[in-house]
């Protein structure tokens, strides 16, 4: 039976329906009851009903795809017999019923469903590099305090036998560093939370995201001022570059730059693990690399999507100045603590939250970064005066 056939049939069965139920009406005003054979004829009309929606809902959902699950507007007749309201009325519990019928043949809804794409089209996502290269411990402590070493006189000498020997001298410092805490909120309304579960979630991962994205920048460039994180561009937490613009001759001064501090850093005992650059200044560097003949012999191939740059990994982050440049024992420099994972709360119960059925999202994380060793890392200008 095509589609044509089962609309025929739904529409004869409907006259049927408004026949039988104009019936009950006048057999309840006449004996106060409906009678068992209309009853009867009711549920026979209401099982013939479903059975022809059922049969039009398999031939429409074998022309329609990613529909996301939606099904065809209801007819009259099939909205009546589905209803509560009916199913009281013909198992005599109702003497009168009143349904509201959905209009599915004009106004602003149309009887064919949208083609309703699967998923979520989410907004723009950096990547996040940094913390991949920094070690991290847990912590129970809302401040982090450790002792560091300030300066090593380092006297060693030979000494002749009988001599007095060289002496030399360690001073240290005690550091205080606080927790801190990146938070944010936003509210949705309790439908959206209970009838779009895929998209409650993604308003969760995003929340998520926008805290270790902020995470990301404080990390690097966290001024230390309460709240912020003490991040690797604040004053102390590094050792300039000091390599004046002359030193670096003519031609790619940048990578010559770069390499003098791979060097630097190296004669001062700290292996280079990696160089931390803004996208948009390692976006020059590589189009020196390549567009120079020189260039040519310095570029490294990427290794499993990792850039690198005379053997060094290359991390961009937005999080860095532009025009800056930080290479060196990264791993040795700095340590996370982290005091919470970023966790999310969802409540009701916000201001009024509760008269206004929304729901308030939190996503927070709370952690410090410690700079044990300011010597391991050397930062300055890309282009020095």
């Amino acid at each position: 039976m095509d589609q044509a056939a089962v609309m025929k049939s739904l529409d004869s069965l409907e006259a049927k329906l408004r026949a039988m139920s104009t019936k009950a009406d006048e057999e309840q005003k006449a004996y106060g009851k409906v009678s068992e054979d209309t009853k009867t004829a009711l549920e026979n009309i209401g099982n013939q009903q479903r059975e022809f929606a059922d049969r039009l809902t398999q031939i429409e959902q074998k022309g329609v795809q990613f529909n996301d699950g939606k099904k065809a507007d209801e007819s009259w007749g099939e909205q009546f017999v589905k209803s509560a309201q009916y199913s009281e009325f013909a198992g005599g519990r109702l003497a009168k019923m009143r349904v509201e019928l959905k209009n599915t043949l004009t106004g602003s809804d149309t009887n064919v469903a949208p083609a309703r794409m699967p998923g979520i089209v989410g907004g723009a996502v950096q990547p996040l590099t940094l913390e991949s290269f920094l070690p991290s411990v847990p912590t129970t402590s809302n401040a982090i305090e450790f002792t560091k070493e300030n300066a090593f006189t380092n006297n060693a000498a030979e000494a002749a036998e009988g001599a007095s020997k060289a002496e030399s001298a360690i001073t240290f410092t005690l550091v205080n560093m606080p927790v801190s805490t990146v938070a944010h909120w936003i509210k949705i309304s309790r439908q959206l939370a209970s009838d779009n579960v895929a998209l409650a979630a993604y308003v969760n991962a995003r929340m998520v995201y926008g805290v270790n994205r902020k995470v990301e920048t404080q990390l690097v460039s966290g001024d230390g001022t309460t709240p912020n994180i003490s991040g690797i561009l604040d004053a102390g937490n590094f050792t300039a570059h000091g390599i004046a613009d002359a030193a670096l001759g003519t031609t790619l001064k940048k990578l010559v730059l770069i390499r003098k501090m791979i060097a630097a850093s190296k004669v001062a005992g700290y292996p280079v693990d990696a160089i931390l650059l803004n996208p948009s200044d390692w976006a020059d560097i590589e189009i020196d690399l390549f567009t120079t003949a020189a260039g040519h012999t310095l570029y490294s191939v990427t290794d499993a999507g990792q850039a690198r740059l005379f053997g060094v990994p290359v991390i961009e982050s937005v999080g860095m100045t532009v025009d800056q440049v930080a290479v060196g024992a990264f791993g040795q420099a700095y340590m996370i603590h982290n005091r919470e994972g970023v966790t999310v709360e969802m409540s009701d119960s916000d201001s009024d939250n509760f008269t206004k059925n929304l729901i308030t999202i939190r996503a927070e994380r709370r952690l410090a970064l410690a700079t044990e060793r300011p010597s391991a890392v050397r930062i300055g200008d890309l282009t020095p005066a």
